[in-house]
């Protein structure tokens, strides 16, 4: 590993430089450490990494920052435009600022950590990752969740949990409604586990009580067609 970061200023270089530089990283490079200056809320800016590299961002970036991350842990410094960390692979993509519309939507795998706010539509259709938002989330969060999960230090706004499948979300605040199909479930010991090992890996879990938690999940009344359930539909 390099002792110095590679240092890329997108106030004289392009996202498009910076996309490439990443990508073509060959296995076992010691190119490791990236710090990314002045994104000014550039869209797409670390999108695709498959490398074991660790980039820090200085400052709020646009839209799908960090998008289809594979193993790359990605640190930005400021807020996050729509689509950050959209279908994440695997690795780390951790926000220390707010976040807009549909973080970590799709998402297969990996690590999404939020310091701050999410705007609506958080983990919609995530199929594996792990969301942590230390602060609230907004409206049709988890609309769709197929697998993974998504912990709220905060509060949820309407519809949480639409349409919702099998992954468990996690909210120490309130819950202003739930969505179709989506229910409060009992909190038992190995979903007590499961928040505490997602705590952990956000540095939250000698802070936080995961008794303060309650779990939501599917009813399991929309995995097949009922003409009784039609208006939920």
């Amino acid at each position: 590993m390099t002792s110095d970061p590679f240092v890329f200023d997108l106030a004289h270089q392009t996202v498009r430089d910076l996309n490439a530089a990443l990508h073509a990283l060959p296995p076992g490079s010691n190119e490791t450490l990236w710090r990314v200056e002045n994104p000014r809320g550039l869209h797409a800016i670390a999108a695709g990494v498959d490398a074991d590299a660790a980039i820090e961002i200085g400052g709020s970036v646009g839209y799908y920052c960090a998008g289809m991350n594979k193993r790359a842990a990605i640190t930005v410094r400021g807020n996050a435009g729509v689509g950050v960390a959209e279908n994440i692979m695997s690795g780390r993509v951790h926000i220390k600022g707010d976040t807009s519309q549909a973080a970590g939507a799709t998402g297969c795998g990996g690590t999404l950590l939020i310091d701050g706010n999410a705007s609506a539509r958080c983990g919609i259709s995530m199929k594996g990752v792990d969301i942590v938002v230390k602060g609230s989330v907004g409206h049709m969060s988890a609309f769709m969740a197929q697998a993974g999960t998504l912990t709220v230090l905060g509060d949820a706004g309407e519809s949480l949990g639409d349409s919702i499948y099998e992954a468990r979300l996690y909210v120490r605040g309130a819950v202003k409604s739930l969505g179709a199909d989506c229910i409060e479930k009992e909190m038992r010991d190995e979903h007590r586990a499961q928040l505490f090992e997602k705590l952990s890996l956000a540095g939250l879990a000698g802070e936080v009580d995961v008794s303060e938690f309650r779990r939501y999940g599917s009813a399991r009344t929309l995995y097949h067609f009922h003409i009784d359930n039609l208006g939920n539909y």
